[in-house]
């Protein structure tokens, strides 16, 4: 078995050290977020300064990355929250991480900070460290654009360096949008890192692995989703599903439903703006939209930036979101985040509270506005600071949409209860994906479970919580996961005597969830296609005896590891909340029950998580996962 290789990058004393992974650390915790994540417990010091001198950064891939198995280019980066104070992590496809990989680096470990600012190239295995003063102030594609077009290139724009709190780094067009990974590279003065090699990752078993991946990619193309909507539609395809059922925000998450939602849907972006689909390395799903900008061509806007810059700011302009989701990535900034923080200014400045010029459907000066914050000019710095920074200062918290400090995704928990409760409890906040993706099947899927009832929603948020992390951590994009929901279903209409039965089934299985995580490894000692295919590959490449099970324990452990990261820096249940609009007041009063009930559901996924009345993992559920309790 090849261990992975780590190093460190001392960049106050300018030294790369090795720091080598122990087969014992690699078997529990594998990779990407989940082995950062237990580094990062580790390694950073409770109470450090996100943005000082002692705190780390860390990227790195999994096993499975530079493969050639589907969606597996991607790569991680770890580090201290900006927004929440706990754990974060930014997931990212760009060519970045392969290149790192073939390089003969598996993860690199930022410490310290330079004294001007500087790029880290490593070009097959040899670490420098570059001045890049001639850098300051680039864009992130200029910045990319005075490298070799053949290296894979990670950087950050001027947000980054200008240490705005949910500033991105960027990986040709893709980001790593989430939490500040730009202000934490920005605050060690690294522009730039550069990665080039030409090893290839190790495969135990290269045959069967090629016999199994030519088999998954079949499945994933004829999958109606990964195989149909996805390359269509790409993720835009969601807004008039998510409209439909009352789920899109709109007007700060005011209403679920937007009349004007059809103009910025996924079909829309199809029949009028789509020059064509294309992808990530390595994916055969090709959601990716693409569209002409004058004589080129650029990336269109996901679902989440169309949503909240659409939607939620009453803008119907298609155009306008692909524009402003351009810029915002060459000022690298995050999307969701700067989104929320606008829309809420505006509800600032409907209610009196706070003078941003900044008004519901009205676009004129944004662009500026979004240029402001990213350079921290004048007044319109301050929403640079996020959400809940702005409700301390001006007051608005009962409309403040965050969990935890990270501004919420594109879904309106009131008509999906069960992914409010994964906002409240995701370790890095307000994350759809690390909350569970419970509106997959209670608002924007085909399976429709009652959205809101609180029956069965902690048990199935505990369980799509795991699933996704351990997605994560074997290295593939959480997309490759959606044909979990059987195929043939997408045939059926939405009354369909089966799909009525699957929807009871989801709830019902409840009753078999609560005991499960106690004996996941032996109750599911198999590999299925069609539940987790990550798990049969990663023991392809790996060598490692993997099955469902023992994978889905692997993310268990990587949820209880961020959770014990999060309660040493002060974040425990009382932190599991949402603003009062979510939790207090009904979406419609046609529905009283649209409205998350977080207290209801709480105890019961503290209880099934095996964790106290206040949210900390109990010492039997550490043990059991092999994490050694701090105080023992």
């Amino acid at each position: 078995m090849i261990l992975p290789a780590y190093k460190i990058i001392d960049l106050s004393l300018g030294r790369i050290i090795d720091f080598p992974i122990s087969q014992e650390l690699f078997e529990k915790y594998i990779g990407g977020k989940i082995l950062a994540a237990k580094l990062l417990y580790d390694l950073l010091p409770a109470h450090t300064d996100p943005l000082g001198a002692q705190s780390i950064l860390i990227i790195n891939t999994s096993p499975v990355n530079g493969s050639g198995a589907p969606a597996s280019s991607r790569f991680n980066m770890s580090f201290k929250n900006l927004l929440t104070g706990g754990i974060a992590s930014s997931n990212c496809g760009g060519n970045f991480g392969v290149q790192l990989k073939r390089a003969g680096i598996d993860g690199l470990i930022l410490a310290g900070a330079a004294s001007k600012l500087v790029s880290i190239e490593i070009l097959d295995g040899s670490i420098a460290i570059r001045d890049a003063e001639d850098l300051a102030g680039l864009d992130t594609k200029a910045a990319q654009e005075r490298f070799d077009k053949r290296w894979g290139k990670l950087v950050i724009g001027p947000a980054g360096e200008n240490l705005v709190p949910y500033a991105c780094a960027v990986s040709g067009e893709r980001v790593a949008g989430r939490c500040g990974s730009g202000a934490v590279l920005g605050s060690k003065k690294v522009k730039a890192l550069l990665a080039y090699g030409t090893k290839k990752t190790p495969v135990a078993q290269p045959e069967k692995f090629q016999i199994y991946i030519r088999k998954w990619v079949e499945y994933l193309k004829n999958h109606p989703t990964t195989g149909g909507t996805l390359p269509k539609y790409g993720t835009a395809g969601l807004v008039n599903a998510a409209n439909e059922s009352s789920a899109l925000p709109t007007r700060n998450f005011k209403q679920g439903r937007f009349e004007k939602a059809a103009e910025i849907s996924g079909e829309n972006f199809a029949n009028t703006t789509l020059t064509r689909n294309s992808g990530c390395l390595s994916c055969p799903i090709r959601c990716e939209r693409r569209l002409l900008r004058g004589d080129k061509e650029i990336k269109g806007a996901e679902y989440e930036t169309i949503g909240l810059f659409g939607s939620n700011i009453e803008n119907s302009n298609l155009d306008w979101i692909n524009e402003v989701n351009y810029q915002a990535d060459l000022l690298g900034l995050d999307t969701i985040s700067l989104a929320g923080s606008l829309a809420f200014a505006m509800e600032l400045q409907e209610k009196g509270l706070a003078d941003f010029g900044l008004h519901f459907g009205q676009l004129e000066n944004l662009l500026e506005v979004i240029e402001k914050i990213a350079l921290r000019q004048g007044k319109h710095a301050e929403l640079g600071n996020g959400v809940k920074w702005l409700s301390e200062k001006y007051g608005g918290k009962e409309f403040a949409i965050h969990a935890k400090g990270l501004e919420l995704a594109a879904y309106e928990p009131r008509q999906s209860v069960g992914m409010g409760l994964g906002y409240a409890t995701a370790n890095r906040g307000g994350c759809h994906l690390n909350g569970g993706y419970l509106a997959l099947f209670e608002s924007v899927g085909v399976i429709k479970i009652d959205p809101h009832t609180s029956k069965g929603k902690p048990e199935l948020t505990v369980m799509f919580q795991n699933y996704l992390e351990a997605v994560s951590a074997a290295g593939f994009c959480l997309f490759t996961a959606q044909t979990v929901v059987p195929g043939f279903l997408f045939k059926l209409r939405p009354n369909h005597p089966i799909l009525k039965l699957v929807n009871k089934a989801m709830l019902g299985v409840r009753f078999f969830l609560r005991p499960i995580w106690w004996l996941m490894p032996g109750l599911m000692p198999f590999n299925l296609i069609a539940l987790m295919p990550q798990a049969k590959v990663l023991g392809l490449v790996t060598g490692l005896p993997m099955t469902v099970g023992k994978l889905m324990q692997i993310g268990e452990r990587g949820f209880n590891i961020e959770r014990l990261f999060n309660i040493r820096e002060g974040l425990d249940g009382h932190s599991d909340s949402l603003p009062l609009r979510l939790t207090e007041t009904a979406q419609s009063a046609d529905e009283p029950r649209a409205k998350v009930p977080l207290a209801e559901m709480l105890p019961v996924y503290y209880l099934v998580r095996g964790w106290d009345t206040n949210g900390v993992p109990g010492k039997r559920k550490l043990r059991q996962l092999g994490i050694q309790p701090e105080n023992e």
